[in-house]
């Protein structure tokens, strides 16, 4: 019952702290929404790379003058969401603004913002505490060039492992689950699941070792397979599993194995589902009453696949 009334008690205080945006807040976002449209035009469609980064620059600091006034949190900025993903978080605490550029040499580069909500308890007098909302934002700065063991590796905003978040899911009472996509390279491309979770101060932390997955001593999981084929990775709330094509090469060819150029879904599906705080993973699940029809997810021909070089 106390947890009840707190939930309550929070979901009223945050609203009343957070209130609606007015007339003149919506015109004002309105016209920085429509800035942000005009020069996204050259930052995902101008043909030269050269313009698409200088633009993009010119993106960053007019989303960073934005962001800093925390009524932006509220304004949803809908015209931007074909090339921008801006994921709120279901407990309203934070949300993750990301996207992606791909360079000349087929490879991608990631930016994004976090917006927090952070709640706070501060002392009023002797005895008397009160709770306070503070906001925050944070910029994503892509190291994922100089990563060597994506599974394995933790940062905080200023040193994040760049990803394009497609969704977030409220696991458990410390942490977030968020969903990505790398398009890496021309020959591998990746997906991923990440957590998101908070230290006391309210730092953002990516990566947490809450997987109990074989053989990995994992803080993300990573899938990487053929950058022609295509995997399905998604959320089922009614199972409350995170369900997963199994990805294996193409052909039972040996030599195939961890050549993930060659790797694509076998038509299996495993899954993560949540105990005790950590995602368990469970394999060969039976997913035919709950398939989504739009996964269009194929087991690979490999006669009408071509290799782009032999292994040796």
């Amino acid at each position: 019952m106390k947890v009840v009334i707190s939930i309550i008690f929070s979901l009223f205080f945050t609203s009343s702290v957070w209130s609606q945006l007015s007339e003149e807040d919506m015109k004002y976002y309105n016209e920085l929404e429509d800035s942000l449209q005009n020069i996204s035009q050259r930052v995902f469609y101008s043909k030269k790379e050269s313009v698409r980064f200088d633009a993009n620059k010119q993106f960053l600091a007019l989303w960073t003058f934005i962001l800093k006034d925390e009524k932006s949190m509220q304004y949803p900025f809908d015209s931007l969401k074909k090339d921008v993903s801006l994921l709120m978080a279901p407990d309203k605490k934070f949300r993750i603004i990301t996207w992606d550029m791909r360079k000349e040499d087929q490879t991608y580069v990631y930016f994004g913002y976090l917006q927090v909500n952070n709640s706070k308890m501060t002392k009023q007098g002797m005895f008397k505490k009160q709770k306070t909302i503070q906001y925050e934002v944070y910029p994503l700065q892509d190291r994922s060039t100089t990563v060597k063991t994506p599974e394995n590796y933790i940062a905080d905003p200023s040193k994040w492992f760049g990803m394009l978040y497609v969704d977030i899911i409220k696991s458990d009472d410390d942490f977030y689950t968020l969903i990505g996509w790398d398009g890496n390279e021309k020959l591998i491309q990746r997906k991923f699941i990440d957590i998101l979770s908070f230290k006391e101060d309210g730092t953002p932390i990516f990566g947490k070792d809450v997987f109990k997955f074989p053989g990995k001593f994992a803080k993300r999981i990573m899938f990487q397979y053929a950058g022609e084929a295509s995997m399905s990775l998604k959320y089922n709330p009614s199972r409350k599993q995170i369900i997963f094509s199994h990805l294996a090469p193409n052909t039972p060819d040996p030599t195939l194995e961890n050549q993930f150029q060659y790797y694509g879904p076998d038509g299996s599906f495993d899954a993560l589902y949540m105990k005790k705080g950590n995602w368990v993973y469970e394999p060969a699940i039976d997913i035919r009453k709950d398939k989504d029809k739009t996964d269009n997810v194929k087991k690979p021909e490999p006669e009408k696949q071509t290799p782009v070089y032999k292994p040796k």
